[in-house]
């Protein structure tokens, strides 16, 4: 009797049932499909309510990775990784994070809820594209493993040939491979950490001072190169000085790059500025835009 009542069979009643046997009747039908209606209520939220904020969240994420261009890809998010987001983040540079463990990211997430990241290997051509690597301007590696991170300047440099690739290195024979293997620039934390401390001690104003240059302090202030390519012709294959006077922002010439990738320091006013040689400038952050406007950038 109780089968058929719940699942509203409608079979004939098993006996004939008393006034009282039709009230519990009643009562049983009505709480039966109240519980049954709240236990399907309760899983189903469970199960979909999940996937439907995975969903939302995955297809927000993959929004904002198509709308990126130009940006910056970090290859994990460990002190290294989360430094250099932090530099770039102050510096208003776009950048997207690949990172294999989750709870890492969940941690960041938590002070920056708007970060842009993937969960994936970045040693996966795959990942790698999804990151839009073939679209950013450049690339940083900071895995642990130098290994890995050859595998990953590989793969970036056949994917974007253009794209700027800083590795970083553990140990000092990885340094040549990884610079072989297409790496722009590569690092040791470990060297440079023991560098500025020792030269704190010798040169310490001068150290605050890049410091200041390159931290939160010194958010306002910018150094920028210009190349050659970026001169408007009329200033192309002229001196430093017309260069430097041209529509003045107020921007100051700090050094120039050789066409040999040589840097001079406080050059000479009267010294060319010819094909493959860039000018350094240094500047407020109002001058350094104010600039790239006159150049058309």
């Amino acid at each position: 009797m109780t089968t058929i009542t719940i699942t509203t069979t409608g079979f004939d009643e098993v006996r004939p049932l008393s006034p009282s046997g039709r009230l519990f009747t009643t009562i049983l039908l009505i709480f039966s499909w109240g519980a049954f209606a709240l236990v399907l209520t309760r899983i189903t939220q469970y199960i979909i309510s999940g996937e439907i904020n995975e969903f939302f969240k995955t297809r927000k994420l993959m929004s904002a990775l198509s709308k990126l261009s130009g940006h910056v890809v970090i290859c994990g998010f460990g002190r290294n990784g989360q430094q250099a987001a932090h530099t770039l983040r102050v510096h208003g540079q776009p950048f997207v994070v690949i990172e294999q463990d989750e709870e890492v990211i969940q941690d960041e997430l938590a002070e920056h809820p708007d970060l842009i990241y993937l969960i994936g290997d970045s040693t996966d051509d795959d990942t790698l594209m999804r990151a839009g690597v073939q679209k950013a301007r450049a690339l940083i590696t900071t895995l642990p493993e130098d290994a890995d991170n050859v595998f990953i300047v590989l793969s970036a440099r056949d994917l974007h040939p253009k794209i700027q690739i800083i590795s970083r290195a553990s140990h000092n024979s990885s340094v040549l491979k990884l610079k072989k293997a297409g790496a722009d620039s590569v690092i040791m934390p470990d060297r440079i950490g023991g560098t500025h401390m020792a030269t704190l001690i010798s040169k310490p104003d001068v150290i605050e001072f890049i410091d200041y240059l390159s931290g939160e302090e010194g958010e306002a202030i910018s150094m920028e190169s210009v190349a050659y390519e970026q001169l408007p012709k009329e200033l192309r294959d002229h001196s430093l000085q017309e260069i430097m006077r041209w529509k003045k922002t107020g921007v100051n010439c700090i050094g120039i790059k050789t066409t040999d990738g040589k840097f001079v320091i406080n050059p000479p006013e009267q010294i060319l500025i010819k094909s493959g040689m860039k000018v350094i400038v240094l500047g407020t952050r109002q001058q350094i835009e104010e600039m790239k406007e006159n150049i058309g950038e």
